[in-house]
């Protein structure tokens, strides 16, 4: 489990500002303002971030669910870490909105993020997190 000071930085790139738009799998059709935080698998590794499958579809405060504010005070919501980078992989590769796929991108529209940019993820405790944005 994380802890209070654990950190870890990624730069933006065109998947994670535009999701749902810009996509490899015709799985979905696309839509518009979806965004997501890459979650490095030595992160998820140390910090014990799990998706679905290490949590048996449940969402739980500190494992997969996260509750989360930028620093610059324009979001806060709860953030469920998901993905995998294989199939019934336990740890997560991503955070995105509990719910709402759209709150990151909604986010990273209001702070004007763009490709090169970087994200600080911060654990303020176990169950909570500050995200920073780092223009370049």
């Amino acid at each position: 489990m994380a802890k209070a000071g654990d950190t870890y930085t990624i730069t933006l790139r065109m998947a994670h500002l535009k999701w749902g738009e810009y996509r490899y799998t015709g799985s979905r059709d696309i839509i518009y303002g979806e965004g997501y935080i890459p979650i490095p698998k030595k992160h998820a590794i140390a910090f014990n971030i799990l998706n679905n499958n290490g949590t048996n579809e449940a969402g739980i405060l500190g494992t997969n669910l996260f509750k989360c504010k930028s620093k610059d005070g324009l979001f806060e919501g709860v953030l469920r870490a998901q993905g995998a980078c294989r199939a019934g992989e336990q740890y997560a590769k991503q955070f995105a909105g509990n719910k709402n796929l759209k709150a990151l991108g909604d986010w990273f529209y209001d702070i004007g993020a763009d490709i090169g940019d970087k994200v600080r993820v911060t654990w303020t405790s176990p169950t909570d997190i500050i995200i920073e944005h780092i223009p370049k």
